[in-house]
């Protein structure tokens, strides 16, 4: 009877981990950031027209995988005045580059951009 119960708590094991093998090498993510600093004298209804633009943009591009967003609450006082962060999940580069020109994406840009002092994007791969 131990036997039986150490085979198929070894069996058990075995299978954990395989399942988390087969997780960790899911396919890769590409992350695109987009990270905003408004300018001075923008509303608090000007920057939720903002966040409400950016928010819908996965309900109208196929191609966007995952989204978040948040605003800043670092103590290290080194944001140099970016307040909001968007991430934008991707499967390959090239939904990515389809995503860029979309008419949504550029409607949001064009929303947008009366209200930003800067922006700094980054892409990369997501690795674990």
């Amino acid at each position: 009877m131990k036997s039986k119960l150490l085979f198929s708590s070894i069996a058990l094991a075995i299978l954990a981990i395989a399942v988390l093998s087969f997780h960790q090498k899911e396919e890769k993510m590409l992350r695109h950031v987009v990270i905003f600093k408004f300018k001075d004298g923008t509303t608090a209804d000007q920057i939720k027209t903002v966040e409400d633009a950016f928010r819908a943009l996965p309900s109208k591009v196929s191609e966007i995988k995952g989204f978040e967003w948040g605003t800043n609450n670092s103590p290290e006082n080194l944001a140099q005045g970016y307040t909001h962060c968007f991430l934008v999940t991707f499967a390959s580069e090239k939904d990515r580059d389809a995503y860029l020109p979309h008419p949504a994406h550029k409607a949001f840009i064009e929303k947008a951009g009366p209200f930003i002092e800067k922006a700094f994007v980054i892409d990369y791969w997501a690795s674990k």
